[in-house]
């Protein structure tokens, strides 16, 4: 699990974007909940949930909770996977040199992700694919957007319960 757990006041960061410019996790609470997705290009449990965020992406857009990818890897390989894997959220870009704002997380493995209340505590955290813990973040931005319950998985979809990141 990661060490910041559900209930933890989630520690404020500011990252550059993949296209240049700045996020501050203060500033986007400000306008709603956050869901702050870690990960490497090379992390096949990565690639095989982003394509389910993206789904998230796309359900709920960004109207009222936020959604970003927190890369620890550079800008050219972050740019890459985003394009082959089709996703269109934001991505920050994580210094590697010593990543700073996943070590702050507590992160041990990715995918890592936080989905942070407006009140800056952390709703729900989950390290490797959790089909429990992603329904229940859909559940969670269902009710942030103040929208329908979204269907996320489909019948042809192989969708597992568990794979540790």
């Amino acid at each position: 699990m990661p060490a910041l757990r559900e209930g933890t006041k989630a520690p404020d960061f500011s990252l550059p974007t993949l296209e240049g410019g700045k996020f501050s996790l203060q500033d986007a609470l400000q306008r709603g909940p956050v869901l702050a997705v870690f990960f490497k290009v090379s992390c096949p449990v990565c690639q095989y949930a982003f394509p389910f965020f993206e789904r998230l992406h796309k359900a709920y857009g960004s109207q009222k909770a936020a959604m970003v990818g927190i890369s620890q890897d550079d800008k050219t390989n972050t740019a890459a996977f985003l394009k082959e894997y089709g996703v269109t959220f934001p991505a920050l870009l994580d210094d590697p040199a010593g990543y700073v704002v996943s070590s702050t997380y507590g992160l041990t493995n990715v995918p890592s992700w936080f989905f942070i209340g407006q009140d800056g505590k952390i709703k729900i955290s989950s390290v490797g694919w959790v089909r429990a813990d992603v329904e229940a973040l859909n559940r969670g931005l269902s009710d942030a957007n103040h929208a329908s319950l979204r269907r996320l998985f489909h019948p042809a979809d192989d969708v597992r319960d568990f794979w540790p990141g």
